[in-house]
């Protein structure tokens, strides 16, 4: 019993951070029916930001080791913040140059334009900091904290409490502001929002602004736990993009709760066999596209004809 509760604390954590990645994604499917297939590329440089950040204000160079005494509460906050600035600029860059060109055009081409683009920042990261992980400790210290038995660390915590808190706070933006109804109406119509006298590009451009800044906010939630390196958001942006699936892209709860669920099995299988993980996580994914291919919490759209 502790060692599956010590597995859902950990699986908590971990689906706080697929939850956060997925919005992001379900944010641009929303109001312009499009993905950044580079939001992996993004949580990775934005991550990668972020530590040098911690690096730089703790007086060494971008690509210098971390000591636990340089990371303090303060500096990991400001690298948070450089983070999720920087990564908000990358999405008004990525949306001009990589999304809004083909915008309302046929087929896919700005599927291999995100794609591009997350491969040239990828590119420019590892030519700046290179193939080597720089490995960060929580600013909340590593003392392991016992509840009901099972170890927690102080990150994962922070994590699922953060995590959280972002979520409820989208949740209500979305629900209850003047900006929120004016995303869910661009969601609905760009036309009809437009007639409103809504600003569509603006709410657009914030789509993809909140979407990558949620991927740097991800990415630095979970560097403690794992390292910063060019390569380390392709599977958590995958898993993400699953969980958004499996709850429903078109619904951020239900992004929300696919993260959570995600993560909440991937834990929990790995205490019985680690290398069936990837393997459930996937077959579940297929599951709900057979039965339910809006998602859990997803809404079947049909089409008069």
């Amino acid at each position: 019993m502790v060692a599956i509760l010590q597995a859902v604390f950990s699986g908590l954590a971990l689906g706080g951070i697929y939850g956060l990645v997925a919005l992001g994604f379900s944010i641009t499917h929303t109001t312009t029916k499009t993905f950044n297939f580079g939001q992996g590329e993004f949580l990775a440089v934005g991550t990668l930001i972020g530590v040098s950040a911690v690096l730089l204000l703790s007086g060494q160079d971008i690509t210098g080791a971390l000591q636990p005494a340089d990371v303090t509460l303060s500096r990991y906050a400001l690298g948070l913040i450089a983070s999720v600035v920087v990564l908000g600029i990358f999405g008004v860059l990525l949306y001009f140059t990589a999304v809004r060109p083909f915008v309302g055009l046929g087929g896919l081409a700005w599927v291999m334009s995100t794609i591009g683009f997350g491969i040239i920042i990828q590119n420019t990261a590892l030519a700046i900091w290179g193939p080597t992980p720089i490995v960060m400790a929580s600013p909340v210290g590593d003392d392991v904290i016992r509840i009901g038995g099972a170890g927690v660390l102080p990150q994962e915590i922070l994590v699922l409490v953060s995590s959280i808190f972002v979520m409820v706070c989208l949740d209500l933006v979305l629900s209850k502001t003047k900006i929120g109804k004016a995303v869910r109406a661009v969601a609905h119509s760009r036309t009809a929002a437009t007639l409103m006298g809504i600003n569509v590009s603006a709410i657009v451009v914030l789509a993809f602004v909140v979407s990558s800044g949620l991927a740097g906010l991800a990415g630095m939630l979970v560097v403690p736990i794992t390292t910063a390196s060019v390569f380390m958001g392709l599977t958590i942006a995958l898993k993400a993009f699953s969980a958004a699936i499996v709850g429903g892209l078109n619904n951020p709860r239900g992004c929300m709760l696919g993260g959570f669920l995600l993560g909440l099995m991937e834990a929990l299988v790995g205490l019985w066999h680690a290398e069936l993980r990837e393997i459930s996580v996937f077959m579940v994914i297929i599951l709900v596209l057979v039965l339910k291919p809006e998602g859990l919490l997803g809404r079947r759209h049909v089409e008069k004809v």
